[in-house]
């Protein structure tokens, strides 16, 4: 499964600061319809793309829906701040 979409970049405050991007409500039902490829956690394995940028990473599950994590070097790599709006394309691994 493929899914592509745009978000907005938020930071979340923790001990351990992170950035993610939401995935809109109408991809994640897509992503619950193939939640058997989770791992712990309820997280879903992906290769996530962004620019020219493409990484292995999970979704994690949050609010019923999921949020893309976004390493400071992907950050670095495609000049991304807070609250810029990016396109993410994702690529579900381990499905059967």
């Amino acid at each position: 499964m493929k899914l592509q979409f745009s978000g907005e970049v938020w930071e979340w405050h923790g001990p351990s600061p992170y950035h993610f991007v939401s995935v809109p409500e109408d991809e994640c039902q897509a992503l619950h319809d193939v939640a058997h490829v989770s791992h712990g956690w309820g997280m879903i394995p992906v290769t996530a793309r962004v620019g020219h940028t493409e990484w292995p990473t999970s979704l994690w599950p949050k609010d019923e829906g999921y949020i893309v994590p976004f390493k400071a070097a992907v950050r670095r790599a495609e000049h991304i701040v807070v609250g810029d709006v990016v396109t993410v394309t994702l690529t579900v691994r381990g499905e059967a």
